[in-house]
């Protein structure tokens, strides 16, 4: 897949899957990656930023299969982003839909 494509959506996907639950990175990596191939090394600094930005806030819970992990929860903050990128993402996918559809032609 174009590595732009996925460079525009993975903050969408970021802020999606964690409207839903808490997340800690790999996690979301790894979900996401059922979908798009993405790396962590895409991730990680998307993370940073966003919760420096305020969008996430972050606590470390105990795992059973090593140290804390580091969790991501979405703040209200985030929650309204999330819901403008969304509206975003409606009109230019509905906007690259209708071109792809006028320019292919049916033969």
């Amino acid at each position: 897949m174009n590595v732009q494509f996925k460079k525009g959506v993975l903050e969408l996907c970021v802020l999606v899957l964690l409207d839903k639950q808490d997340r800690y990175g790999y996690e979301l990596v790894q979900k996401i990656s059922e979908q798009i191939d993405v790396s962590e090394g895409s991730a990680y600094p998307l993370l940073r930023r966003l919760t420096k930005e305020g969008y996430f806030t972050t606590y470390l819970k105990e795992s059973t299969e090593g140290p804390p992990r580091k969790y991501y929860k979405l703040a209200d903050s985030g929650r309204t982003y999330l819901h403008e990128l969304l509206q975003e993402w409606k009109e230019f996918s509905n906007g690259v839909n209708q071109l792809i559809k006028e320019g292919v032609k049916d033969d």
